[in-house]
């Protein structure tokens, strides 16, 4: 998790600096809550250089490993993928702070794969926004814009079996007002998703912030 403080730069045009820093930290806390209640992983790591995600994370429970080079996400997945193999682990999932829509049981679905790499697109069908590595160190992750493409020929290069697994709730990570948007056109047909993020948009429509109209949670 990046620090709350720089996220989200790219949404600079359509929300101020606190919206970001909120809307950020929400969409942590959705995915921290969602990761803790999958059966199938055996520990919960977070890596950050943030406070606020720290004390957020070791409040629930969840060890904290420290981002101390702030190189960007594959740097910071490594240090995961590092841990994973120190503490004997079989296989690690790395997913982002960002996608707030993501669901136990599509993680479950997701872990249930056997082959030793599964790529989880963007929606774009560019990017990724999930790994599964059996073992932790089978590809080294490679984040950012086309990473779907290099993933696909990282495993190739490796010579391990790998598919690309499509999971609907794994495929918007929210970095533009596009985004943003479709988030929220999301929440619209999932109304008992993503409380924190929900309440973070639904308190910036009212002081006149939010892109779109957020939908309330149904009771």
């Amino acid at each position: 998790m990046k620090s709350f403080g720089t996220a989200k730069q790219r949404l600079s045009g359509s929300l101020g600096a606190g919206a970001r820093q909120a809307l950020a930290r929400a969409m942590f806390s959705d995915v921290l809550g969602s990761l803790q209640r999958v059966g199938g992983l055996d520990d919960v790591v977070v890596v950050t250089a943030d406070r606020v995600a720290e004390a957020a994370s070791a409040a629930d429970g969840v060890r904290v490993l420290a981002d101390t080079v702030q190189a960007g996400q594959s740097e910071a997945a490594l240090i995961g993928v590092r841990h994973a193999l120190a503490e004997g682990y079989e296989r690690v999932l790395l997913v982002p702070g960002d996608t707030p829509l993501l669901e136990p049981g599509d993680l479950a679905g997701l872990l249930a794969v056997t082959h030793p790499v599964a790529i989880v697109p963007d929606r774009h069908g560019t990017g990724t926004n999930a790994l599964v590595l059996s073992p932790p160190d089978a590809i080294e992750p490679s984040f950012g814009p086309d990473s779907l493409a290099r993933h696909v020929a990282a495993a190739e290069k490796a010579g391990v079996v790998h598919r690309v697994e499509e999971v609907r709730t794994l495929a918007l990570d929210v970095d533009t007002p596009d985004d943003l948007a479709e988030l929220v056109a999301e929440l619209e047909l999932r109304r008992g998703h993503a409380p924190a993020t929900r309440g973070a948009l639904l308190q910036l429509e009212r002081a006149g912030g939010s892109p779109a109209r957020v939908p309330q949670a149904s009771a």
